[in-house]
């Protein structure tokens, strides 16, 4: 339909589409800021307070992501302390990790670099939402924002967001624009910590990957290579697994992922490219009210920036050097969709 179409058959656009600001009143969630977002079959949340990143995502009013024991919460005095920023860490449809450490807490030199970093706190400056409907009925949701991550002497780290959602295209499009704003060399730490929840993680659910090769975090996870791309049931008091893959992408880099339920014929396709995201990590938790998948696009591996710095693996931006990384969330149903996504990428593996 064209946009007079369109009007002619609702009364407001919000019927079909809208990002409203809502404001929470309990709990540990009291005063929190947040964007609420419906655009057709999706319904999710950017936590304004909390670096814009989605505390969750349902399609069809299915739950498709994972909220950690916490539950819903704004910021916190433990947030950035040690391993009890695992208090705070309620995961959410996905999470921002960085920009000094994407992984385990340390201290170094009397500094501390907390449990995934501190972006994922971060309250976001300049905050703008709009739906706008084009003359070819094209309905669209945007949000954006500005993140900046800084210390007195210290660095000074700037990350413009923008989201992006079209009616009827069932895609969420995430664009971050990092920059150095510094005037010194500054490493940079980045994980999109991507996080399945159940109904849509169950037992049977598939994680369908580009992957050239994958290796275990630790032994554990080593002895149970075999086991990396499917879900089992949920397991009182088990352990977690971490796995760490090489994805095979096209000429121009790309790559896609795919998580799916064949019982519920939905899946998620994540599509990004890998010039600046070279690895990709796997969050596999069949632990009894702990039972999630992590999905994580990243320039790091899921150990701690003093690995990285030893090993030769971190990532520096230069005095006002700018990065953008653009990563595409999109739902897809049906199986015979789903078998179509699989074959894309089983193609990525042949033809590297």
């Amino acid at each position: 339909m064209n946009k007079k179409d369109l009007f002619r058959k609702i009364g407001s656009i919000q019927q079909l589409a809208y990002a409203r600001p809502v404001v929470y009143r309990e709990g540990r969630s009291e005063w929190m800021n947040a964007i609420e977002v419906k655009c057709g079959e999706l319904l999710f949340h950017a936590q304004t307070d909390k670096c814009l990143d989605l505390s969750d995502l349902s399609y069809k009013g299915i739950n498709l992501s994972f909220l950690a024991k916490p539950g819903l919460e704004g910021r916190n005095p433990y947030d950035t302390n040690g391993t009890e920023a695992q208090r705070s860490i309620m995961c959410g449809f996905f999470f921002t990790c960085g920009l000094e450490t994407i992984c385990a807490p340390y201290e170094e030199n009397g500094k501390a670099y907390p449990m995934h970093g501190r972006m994922r706190t971060t309250p976001a400056e300049h905050v703008g939402t709009d739906v706008t409907v084009g003359d070819d009925g094209e309905v669209r949701v945007e949000i954006s924002g500005e993140m900046r991550e800084a210390e007195l002497f210290g660095e000074n780290m700037v990350i413009r967001r923008k989201i992006e959602t079209v009616l009827g295209g069932n895609s969420i499009v995430l664009t971050d624009e990092i920059e150095n704003q510094s005037f010194r060399r500054e490493p940079m730490m980045l994980m999109y910590h991507c996080n399945m929840g159940y109904p849509f993680l169950d037992e049977g659910a598939r994680i369908i990957l580009p992957s050239r090769s994958v290796k275990g975090r630790e032994a554990f996870s080593e002895e149970h290579l075999d086991g990396w791309d499917r879900m089992d049931a949920p397991e009182d008091n088990a352990e977690e697994y971490v796995y760490i893959h090489e994805l095979a992408a096209d000429e121009r880099k790309d790559t896609k992922t795919l998580f799916y339920n064949p019982s519920l014929e939905i899946g998620l396709v994540i599509g990004y490219n890998t010039g600046k995201l070279p690895y990709f990590n796997e969050w596999k938790s069949i632990v009894s009210g702990d039972y999630v998948v992590g999905l994580e696009p990243a320039n790091g591996i899921p150990m701690n920036r003093c690995y990285h710095e030893q090993n030769g693996m971190l990532h520096y931006l230069d005095p006002f050097e700018k990065e953008t990384h653009r990563l595409t969330f999109t739902v897809i149903e049906g199986m015979e969709r789903i078998q179509e996504v699989q074959r894309e990428i089983e193609d990525l593996l042949k033809k590297n």
